[in-house]
């Protein structure tokens, strides 16, 4: 059982800047690959970015592409979700999610959730 806390949250300015992080309780992180997802007012959730548990490979939504950067600290136990040139339409709850499959790209293939941080980009 993986336990993921997701923080850094909050409301920001267009333009601004966030990061967000999930810590996960899983004794080995990097068997998990991760991926941030979020869900805005009356929309369903929508996959944002994902990364592999050594890190190696990433890959990002169209629509956060080159604004934000998904990382992780294996030795933290840790995936951060670096937002920057926030807009309006990223306002929405964030999730971070872990699979033991070495790649996922579809949210059904994600086991464990965690309870999300909303993010308020105001303009």
């Amino acid at each position: 059982q993986v336990q993921l806390v997701e923080s850094g949250g909050g409301l920001v300015q267009v333009g601004g800047s966030l990061r967000l992080s999930c810590i996960a309780s899983a004794r080995t992180f990097r068997g998990y690959a991760i991926g941030w997802f979020r869900q805005a007012p009356g929309k369903e959730r929508e996959s944002v970015a994902r990364i592999t548990g050594n890190g190696r490979n990433t890959y990002y939504a169209a629509s956060v592409k080159d604004r934000f950067t998904i990382s992780r600290d294996n030795a933290k136990n840790t995936s951060y979700l670096q937002m920057s040139g926030l807009k309006p339409e990223d306002t929405a709850v964030y999730y971070c999610a872990a699979t033991d499959r070495s790649w996922a790209p579809d949210e059904i293939d994600y086991e464990y959730w965690g309870q999300g941080t909303q993010v308020t980009v105001s303009s």
